[in-house]
């Protein structure tokens, strides 16, 4: 068995991407633009889980590719992808079994997007994680972040307090216990070799529930690695996830760290949102992140007909060829 914890190590570059429902949005809604990050258009706009979902007849990425998505990530010179499995708006990018809320029994798609990403993945010899909302989960009347109130903007809620505003009646235990963990067991046994489980935006979820969720995975793949969003205490984990965007200047001597990153300015696609990083700030994030012992995972966002934008292509093979030399 491969030891993740070294190859982690090694892999220094890696591509992380944000798509869903909130992908066809935009960054819009009833003629408002969020100035926020797009993935978080359902909070920051306060839609109704039932406007929402009509979003699923208009989820059809025909242009989806996942090899073309694999092999731009080997021509950057990366060595791993994170996908979105589940954001925070609930909808799962894979068929389950807890409902009818995912791209393969909700949509005109009917595909299952990680399993093909995880086929590429294999036949391309680069590693698969997958990023999993274990917290948040607008969809849910238990989802959490119901404690948390609202974020630094005061448009964006943690918990769906629109559609189910008796934050007191919450329960996380009950919405862990029934479509999250339901689900994380889904993508621990359909796809194969996971190399990491990303979690993300701890709030509400106790140390005891993260701990569940964290043997939960070691039973299933006891290789995978955990990153420390799995708990609102950052040590849990096998390895640190800074904050967004974050860049530190200390040198990390023991441990396993990783920084994720946007190319622009948001996560999920906002076409309007042209702030584009060029590749030699790519290549000197990355430098500097690396040379002090963190690994440099870098988003990009497609489109709603499942392209990558031309924009992050370009960059992203110019920072390949420059780092062939």
């Amino acid at each position: 068995m491969e030891n993740y914890k070294q190859w982690f190590k090694d892999a220094k570059f890696g591509m992380m991407v944000h798509f869903g429902l909130y992908s066809l949005l935009a960054g819009e809604w009833k003629g408002k633009r969020t100035d926020m990050i797009a993935e978080w258009a359902q909070s920051c706009f306060q839609i109704p889980i039932k406007e929402y979902e009509k979003l699923m007849e208009a989820f059809n990425p025909i242009y989806f590719n996942a090899d073309e998505w694999v092999q731009l990530a080997v021509d950057a010179g990366m060595q791993y992808i994170v996908m979105t499995s589940k954001h925070h708006d609930g909808f799962a990018l894979f068929k389950s079994e807890w409902d009818s809320y995912n791209c393969v029994d909700g949509t005109p798609f009917g595909r299952d997007i990680v399993a093909e990403l995880a086929e590429s993945c294999r036949k391309h010899g680069i590693k698969f994680g997958l990023y999993y909302s274990q917290e948040l989960d607008w969809h849910e009347p238990d989802g959490g972040g119901y404690t948390g109130g609202h974020t630094n903007c005061d448009c964006m809620s943690w918990t769906n307090d629109w559609d189910f505003p008796e934050n007191d009646k919450k329960d996380y235990a009950r919405c862990l216990n029934g479509k999250i963990k339901t689900q994380v067991k889904e993508i621990l046994t359909k796809y194969g070799d996971l190399v990491l489980i990303w979690f993300d935006t701890p709030v509400d979820i106790t140390e005891a529930q993260s701990m569940e969720l964290y043997h939960m995975v070691k039973e299933y793949q006891p290789n995978c690695l955990l990153n420390s969003r799995i708990a609102r205490d950052p040590s849990v984990g096998d390895y640190r996830s800074w904050g967004d965007n974050e860049i530190p200047d200390e040198y990390m001597a023991e441990g396993l760290f990783e920084t994720p990153a946007t190319l622009n300015d948001t996560w999920g696609y906002k076409p309007y949102d042209t702030n584009w990083k060029s590749a030699d700030q790519v290549i000197e994030l990355k430098e500097h992140l690396n040379s002090r012992g963190i690994n440099y995972l870098l988003n990009v966002g497609p489109d709603p007909l499942g392209r990558i934008p031309a924009p992050a292509q370009e960059i992203l093979r110019e920072v390949g060829k420059k780092l062939k030399g």
